[in-house]
């Protein structure tokens, strides 16, 4: 089972793009984690945001791995503890499909990228800027991978 991380957004800074590329290389063995940047959508003064989001929805369709078992970050998803997420993951490898996991842009995602979505994860009821999720989900994935192979990782 490999993994895609599909993000609007470009660029990181360097320090969200080195703990990404930290928790990437330890995931490798167990969740083989993909970053995939997508264009963000035209905005500004005269620009329709919602036109932006539904451009980035396009861009973020196409990115999808064919049969990958989607899931979106969304401030309206369930909200899973590490343990959860490791029973998660779990639940996900035995039915043995890649996994898309899917962060939107500054106005969340487009209806049909929800629609899309096998399943919606929340981080929370705090806003968190765009690129610190990419990191913060890439440590949660290798959180939960490492609670599955009881390594020393978690200690709750």
């Amino acid at each position: 089972m490999k993994a895609k991380l599909i993000a609007v957004g470009e660029k990181a800074p360097g320090w969200v793009a080195e703990g990404f590329a930290e928790y990437q290389k330890r995931l490798s063995h167990w969740l083989p984690l993909e970053l995939v940047e997508v264009t963000p959508g035209q905005r500004g003064k005269g620009r329709d945001a919602a036109r932006a989001t539904a451009d980035e929805g396009a861009r973020v369709l196409s990115a999808l791995p064919k049969h990958a078992l989607v899931v979106a970050l969304d401030g309206r998803g369930a909200a899973w503890s590490s343990e959860k997420l490791a029973t998660r993951l779990e639940h996900w490898r035995q039915q043995g499909r890649d996994l898309a996991f899917l962060i939107g842009g500054p106005e969340g995602h487009a209806a049909d990228v929800l629609s899309a979505a096998d399943e919606s994860w929340s981080l929370g009821p705090l806003t968190l800027p765009h690129m610190l999720v990419r990191l913060v989900v890439a440590e949660q994935l290798y959180r939960a991978a490492s609670l599955l192979a009881n390594h020393p990782y978690h200690r709750a």
